[in-house]
């Protein structure tokens, strides 16, 4: 079908199919507890007959999709590769060793925080968050179980530390793209960034080590831990060599090399280990990395089935389901890209923006919802560029503004839904949901928050937070410029 009879809706019919999708995710997901796979496929369906009525054809979509797919290789292969690590990690006793010092030293009332403080400086060694919540998070999550915490705070404090490093780090791939795609200079984005990093951090600190000081123990809880670190102490060697892995992350991460390599040559070094330390035989080592790790291949299993269910764990199919995830997102998110629905209603919105607090907000509730429906941050990234980025030109504002705004309403709040490609890695590697560990994202929701605060406080503030763009170069915003700041 020619582009000539293609008919662009009005922006009443471009809403139709967007609440009909808010319903199916809402209720669907939210509310009737559907699987969010099902609930994707069906918002696909919706925009794809409308779509279709407008004169596109299916095999447009299809098309879109397989570009998005091409282009999500590597993430889709970082999925298997955490699998096979946590697989690895489980056989070799790296996390297991991560887990038996952890109940050693860690007082439960500290817990909570150490979970995002660790998770938190992991992350910004490595760069990513799945990389940091598939392992240290794994361990701390079953350390938290062994001492009866709360599953939902510790995964929401795992998330929060994960998000800092991967919002943060310049190892990060979302770090690099978001300045990329707003035109701003790395290391300028990271320094914006801290204007809303340093106070969600606060709050979450705080926030953590309130809720941990109400934590009673009791002697039920305290023989919990013993017969946790006994159980491991008997089934695995435990030794200063387990953290060889882990180096390897963290040493491969920093050298700059590519992640998959890093991710696969810590996996083989921890095969090695498993071998070499904990006596595994090669069937059961290269079965710990597909199928994932069962205590039965490290001896005689005379440990409780309790302990079973925080070890046996990882493997390449345990990211199958995510993995299948990604491809039906792809299909929702290629269907919503041709139906253009979603630009038509930002066009007329962008219309009306004329504060900082406006257009802030709008720009942060834009990366928010495309982030939703893509499940792609750099799709998300530049889509978000090519609405807001003249916007912000014309009122002098710096492309770092627009950058910290991708990175506070993209890169950390895709965690939370649990219809997205990294909610579903994290709701199904922490082992709790994403509507249960979301009030306890602190972090995650502090940059949003703050971003907004920013914006709307600006005349009230001088401009505190948000950067001019000045003739003759960049500065930031001068005392007194308030008034520039709403024009």
């Amino acid at each position: 079908m020619s582009e000539a009879t293609m008919k662009r809706p009005s922006l009443g019919m471009a809403l139709l199919p967007i609440i009909i999708s808010l319903v199916i995710f809402i209720g669907g997901i939210g509310i009737l507890k559907y699987p969010a796979e099902l609930m994707l496929l069906f918002a696909g369906v919706v925009f794809t007959i409308f779509a279709v009525l407008n004169g596109h054809k299916w095999d447009t979509i299809i098309s879109v999709m397989g570009e998005k797919i091409k282009k999500a290789l590597p993430a889709i292969l970082i999925l298997f590769s955490i699998g096979l690590l946590i697989g690895t990690w489980m056989i070799s006793g790296t996390i297991p060793l991560f887990v038996y010092y952890g109940l050693a030293i860690i007082d439960p009332n500290y817990l909570y925080l150490l979970a995002f403080l660790v998770t938190a400086i992991v992350s910004t060694c490595v760069g990513t968050s799945w990389g940091s919540a598939g392992t240290i998070g794994v361990a701390i999550m079953s350390i938290a179980q062994t001492m009866d915490l709360s599953l939902a705070i510790t995964a929401g404090a795992v998330v929060s530390g994960a998000y800092f490093g991967d919002k943060l780090s310049p190892l990060s791939d979302t770090t690099n793209m978001s300045s990329l795609a707003a035109g701003s200079n790395l290391y300028e984005h990271i320094k914006h960034m801290l204007y809303t990093t340093i106070p969600s951090s606060l709050i979450t600190i705080i926030v953590f080590t309130i809720v941990g000081f109400g934590i009673e123990q009791d002697s039920t809880q305290l023989a919990s831990i013993q017969e946790m670190m006994n159980g491991l102490d008997q089934l695995f060697n435990l030794n200063i060599f387990l953290l060889i892995p882990a180096i390897v992350v963290i040493a491969g991460s920093l050298m700059k090399k590519p992640p998959l390599i890093v991710l696969f040559t810590s996996a083989i070094t921890a095969l090695v280990l498993a071998w070499v330390t904990q006596g595994a035989s090669v069937s059961n080592l290269f079965s710990s990395a597909v199928s994932g790790f069962h205590v039965d291949m490290l001896g005689e299993n005379t440990i409780s089935e309790e302990m079973q269910s925080l070890l046996n764990r990882g493997g390449l199919y345990s990211m199958y389901n995510a993995t299948f995830f990604v491809f039906v997102a792809f299909f929702f998110a290629s269907a919503l890209e041709v139906s253009q629905a979603l630009n038509i209603i930002l066009e007329r919105i962008i219309v009306h923006l004329k504060t900082i607090g406006s257009i802030t907000f709008s720009a942060l509730v834009t990366g928010f919802a495309v982030i939703n429906c893509t499940s792609n941050a750099l799709v998300s990234f530049f889509l978000v560029q090519d609405i807001y980025g003249k916007v912000f030109k014309e009122k002098k504002l710096h492309p770092v503004n627009l950058s910290r705004n991708m990175e506070d309403s993209i890169t950390i709040t895709e965690v939370l839904m649990p219809w997205t490609v990294s909610g579903v890695f994290m709701a199904t590697t922490l082992g709790v949901g994403n509507f249960e560990f979301l009030p306890w994202a602190i972090f995650n929701l502090g940059g949003f928050i703050f971003s907004a605060l920013y914006g709307f406080l600006a005349p009230y503030t001088k401009g505190f937070g948000i950067r001019k763009l000045e003739e003759g170069g960049f500065k930031a915003a001068a005392v007194g410029d308030s008034k520039n700041l709403q024009q």
